[in-house]
């Protein structure tokens, strides 16, 4: 059977045809007034394409926005450009309020960005570390605890594993959403500490170690930056680096850390030039072998390594200052000529004024310091710990003179002194941690111990 005798006769084909063009006018027509009536607008001569908004992409001169979950991960390789080249368009994609996730609390919407804060800090200003990360209700209270003993910073670590853990630009901020938006509301200062590399990244996984590639954590750095544009007001760079357990097990290298640190500073200057790089708190140490590398001496390493000058390394330097059985006010010379306090310049916490005349020889007297971690211990379980321990009441004594003997006489170079710590809700009196907390873990209700009320009580 041939196609014309599928279809009929040529007349009876004519005839069904302009009935049927007259039915297609007719829903046409239809269509169109139904059109206009919904919308206002004419209806289309033509179908239009199905389009899709593309999904966000990582670019150096845009935000980087979080993918959606079922994309696969944007991945760039960008070129640096300095804040001075992007134009005011692109500077204000990159200060928009990131869209923020679900999560409990939900932090909706984003509270104004904070007023921009120079670089040069008060001296001192008062600070606190916290764990905010795991549980939303402890993290609210501890906020509130530190905004309400008077104290403007709140120091937090985020472990870079924990935001692009899975691959390279897969990205889960829904954590740090929420603790820079509650620190925004409560008109905290947030510093961060960044650290503990992805298992991707390499650098002796799972221990804390450098990232086979420097260039990784600057990207992870600049994706950060440009989310948090105004929001976070201090990138901390690693920890403790003078320590192989710091270093992925391997023999501290100051020059390995400052490439490393120049890395991360171009990073964020790029992303938000208003934000404070502070280099790695180094820990106070008399070992000298693979394991460690005292402080001083590391830092005299890094000012060789930076040739000389910290300009494009960091705005600020990081210390630890433990005080051990040392009260605030001995000095170094002291603590050297006494065995009873461990016989070493770095049995105290005025062991920063070492370090503090490092950077004035090499020039650096203009910048401020950061003491990062600060305090002393009560432990009577650690044995490593337990020969230098004092009391609740001592240490709340040693903490508030601490704070006094800095601002009588460390200014102006002195900035940021964050204490340790508010405790964690997971700490037992076997971790040497719990001994060094000015507060007991529990919750709901806040423990406090006399420290943190003399600090509170302490005038600021």
């Amino acid at each position: 059977m041939t196609d014309s005798d599928k279809r009929g006769p040529v007349g009876e084909r004519g005839g069904n045809r302009i009935i049927w063009v007259a039915l297609a006018f007719v829903l046409l027509g239809a269509t169109g007034l139904v059109w206009l009536l919904i919308s206002g607008r004419p209806v289309p001569s033509a179908p239009l394409p199905a389009t899709r908004t593309p999904l966000p992409t990582f670019t150096a001169v845009r935000q980087a926005n979080e993918p959606s979950p079922t994309a696969a991960p944007s991945i760039v390789t960008r070129t640096p450009i300095p804040p001075t080249a992007l134009p005011s368009a692109t500077l204000a994609l990159a200060t928009a309020a990131p869209v923020l996730p679900t999560v409990t609390p939900v932090a909706t919407p984003w509270p104004p960005v904070p007023a921009r804060k120079p670089l040069r800090m008060d001296s001192p200003e008062y600070g606190m570390q916290a764990f905010l990360w795991w549980r939303p209700e402890v993290a609210s209270r501890d906020m509130g605890v530190v905004k309400g003993a008077g104290f403007g910073w709140i120091k937090q670590n985020i472990g870079w594993r924990d935001v692009e853990g899975g691959a390279k630009g897969n990205f889960d901020w829904s954590r740090v959403d929420w603790i820079v938006s509650e620190c925004n509301k409560l008109g905290l200062d947030l510093l961060v500490r960044i650290d503990h590399q992805p298992q991707w990244a390499g650098g002796g996984f799972p221990t804390n170690g450098p990232p086979d590639r420097n260039s990784d954590l600057g990207d992870f750095l600049y994706t950060m930056a440009s989310r948090y544009r105004g929001r976070i007001r201090a990138y901390e760079v690693w920890n403790e680096p003078n320590l192989a357990r710091e270093w992925g097990g391997r023999a501290p290298n100051a020059g390995q850390y400052v490439a490393l640190l120049r890395t991360a500073y171009r990073s964020v200057k790029q992303a938000d030039p208003d934000a404070m790089v502070i280099s790695a708190g180094l820990t106070p140490t008399g070992t000298s072998d693979q394991t460690a590398t005292p402080d001083d001496v590391y830092l005299e390493l890094m000012y060789q390594a930076m040739g000389g000058s910290s300009l494009g390394c960091f705005d600020v330097l990081g210390a630890h200052a433990a005080g051990y059985k040392a009260p605030p006010e001995l000095s170094p010379d002291e603590a050297a000529s006494d065995p009873g306090y461990g016989g070493g310049r770095f049995f105290c916490f005025r062991r920063v004024e070492d370090l503090r005349r490092i950077m004035e020889r090499y020039g650096d007297g203009p910048k401020q310091v950061a003491i990062l971690e600060f305090g002393w211990t009560s432990d009577p379980v650690n044995v490593a710990y337990s020969w230098h321990r004092v009391d609740e009441d001592t240490k709340a004594e040693y903490f508030v003179r601490a704070y006094q003997w800095a601002k009588a006489h460390w200014s102006p170079w002195i900035g940021l002194m964050s204490l340790i710590y508010i405790a964690d809700q997971d700490w037992t009196q076997a971790n040497e941690q719990y001994w060094w907390a000015i507060s007991d873990p529990g919750y709901p209700d806040f423990r406090p111990r006399p420290a943190y009320l003399r600090l509170k009580a302490m005038s600021k």
